[in-house]
């Protein structure tokens, strides 16, 4: 984790959802949060971002980071976003196959906001 995501992290509803984004939470039988990913909205630029996917190492492998995008993607054709982002890391192989399994395409001229993303994605909804 990079000192941008604790600020953001620290204060989601400043950095998430008062810019006009959404975070969304899959939850268990119990009702405890197993995983979540965020919209966050980058206004002047006119797209979005997928951001701060994750899903409890116990969980993974059930599907649940698909229903996570699933509701993500529909949520943003709801809302009509016209773009999302999103920076990844290849070593995450699961995660790269995931978003390309939910359309999103790899783009050139990668200008990373974090240090540890070596590729980025994006689909532009229509």
């Amino acid at each position: 984790m990079e000192s941008s995501d604790r600020v953001v992290l620290n204060d989601p509803e400043r950095y998430i959802l008062k810019q006009g984004g959404q975070i969304f939470f899959a939850v268990n039988g119990q009702g405890k949060p197993v995983g979540c990913c965020a919209l966050i909205k980058h206004a002047p630029e006119g797209y979005y971002e997928l951001a701060k996917m994750a899903v409890s190492p116990q969980y993974q492998g059930r599907g649940i980071g698909t229903l996570l995008g699933e509701a993500l993607l529909a949520y943003a054709r709801e809302h009509e976003v016209r773009k999302i982002v999103l920076e990844g890391n290849t070593r995450l192989a699961s995660s790269i196959a995931l978003y390309r399994k939910l359309g999103f395409q790899e783009v050139p001229n990668l200008n990373a906001a974090y240090e540890r993303c070596n590729i980025k994605m994006e689909l532009n909804i229509v």
